[in-house]
């Protein structure tokens, strides 16, 4: 379903979580050009020149030594986009383009089931999952994926048959209309604090979007579970949260309940942003922190796409992850109140394309490769 969308006169603050791609792990920390750094405090070594808005942090997080490869799930998965886990500790992954849902236990990957209505093709395909805050009771699982006209988003209830493996059932079209094209689709879903499910978009191939009140693309909505414009959204009855976006790809929360979100630029500009209700974050007039008056400034900026290309994110103890596909690396970014500081890098050029990390109820990190290999998932641990 799609929703009526209100223009607004003015621009709010906008909150949006942000997705990381984690994907390698192994050894010392890596600078923002992937110099190696010892020591118990890396510090980036390279010429490259960090944007950021707004204030320092006042206190710097510390990100952690290193990473640790405490597994190495070789399941045979195949372009995983998204993993959630289950309150047992079952990792669920979407893969995006056979459509299908797995589940990993035990070191072993079994197949929940086939996502109907999803047409593959370029960067779309079945992308982000999110657990229902409620799953306990009505195992709900959402997916976000590209049919044969749109992007939409369906939840299936995620049950056990008598055997005790997981099923999933027929899927329910809870929102659709999201432009879609061979590339910029977006994917990201993921409830927040507030119970509410957020959706990260991409302008399609359609610069016009992005700016466009009354469109989808290039923003980030805010719903309710049953896929409605939320109350207290910052447009009146319309879905859209945050706009100017040119193709969100990871969205979390820090434990000050903020929104951050990670974006993929065109050829330069990669960024994290933290999201405010009703913000504009510039796509296409601007990209970075330009400092422009009526445009939010991304918090990070990667000026080479090349060394990032962020997708999923997730934040643990103050510290943002995001995982880089073109980059190839983990990037850790500390983050104090609303100021992010310098990114570190970790696991640079280890495991290729990373496209997902995800935090597990045990406290380990996960991150999915997108390789093509087949691929796999790490099971990481900080060392602090």
């Amino acid at each position: 379903m799609t929703n009526a969308r209100k223009p607004a006169t003015r621009a709010l603050p906008v909150l949006c979580a942000l997705a990381v791609v984690l994907s390698s792990c192994t050894g010392s920390p890596s600078g923002p050009a992937g110099t190696s750094t010892s020591g118990s405090s890396p510090v980036p070594q390279s010429s490259t020149t960090f944007a950021t808005a707004g204030p320092p942090p006042t206190t710097q997080t510390a990100v952690p030594r290193g990473v640790q490869v405490e597994e190495r799930l070789d399941v045979g998965l195949q372009l995983p986009w998204s993993v959630v886990f289950l309150p047992d500790g079952t990792a669920v992954v979407s893969e995006r383009d056979s459509a299908t849902v797995k589940a990993i236990r035990d070191g072993q990957a079994t197949l929940v089931g086939e996502v109907a209505g999803v047409v593959p093709g370029g960067e779309g395909g079945l992308l982000g999952l999110a657990l229902s805050p409620g799953f306990a009771t009505d195992r709900w699982l959402y997916a976000y994926f590209t049919s044969s006209s749109d992007n939409r988003i369906a939840r299936m209830q995620l049950t056990r048959d008598g055997s005790g493996d997981l099923r999933l059932g027929p899927a329910e079209v809870v929102f659709s209309g999201i432009p879609k094209a061979s590339t910029h689709n977006g994917g990201r879903i993921r409830f927040g604090p507030d119970g509410l499910l957020y959706v990260g978009t991409g302008d399609s191939q359609r610069r016009e979007q992005p700016q466009d009140l009354e469109a989808l693309g290039g923003k980030i909505l805010r719903l309710t579970p049953e896929g409605r414009p939320a109350p207290g959204n910052p447009f009146g009855d319309s879905p859209v949260y945050s706009y100017g976006h040119r193709n969100v790809q990871g969205l979390a929360w820090d434990s000050g309940g903020r929104l951050w979100a990670s974006e993929f630029g065109p050829d330069v500009d990669d960024e994290l942003n933290l999201i405010t209700p009703g913000g504009n974050y510039g796509w296409p007039t601007v990209t970075g922190a330009p400092g422009r008056q009526g445009f939010l400034d991304a918090k990070v900026v990667w000026p080479s796409t090349g060394e990032a290309s962020p997708s999923g994110l997730e934040i643990v103890d103050g510290v943002a992850y995001t995982g880089a596909l073109r980059g190839q690396r983990l990037w850790a970014v500390p983050l104090d109140g609303e100021s992010a500081g310098t990114p570190v890098a970790f696991l640079t050029g280890d495991f290729g394309r990373l496209r997902d990390v995800a935090a597990a109820p045990d406290g380990a990190l996960w991150v999915l490769s997108n390789n093509r290999n087949p691929d796999f998932a790490l099971v990481l641990r900080l060392e602090r």
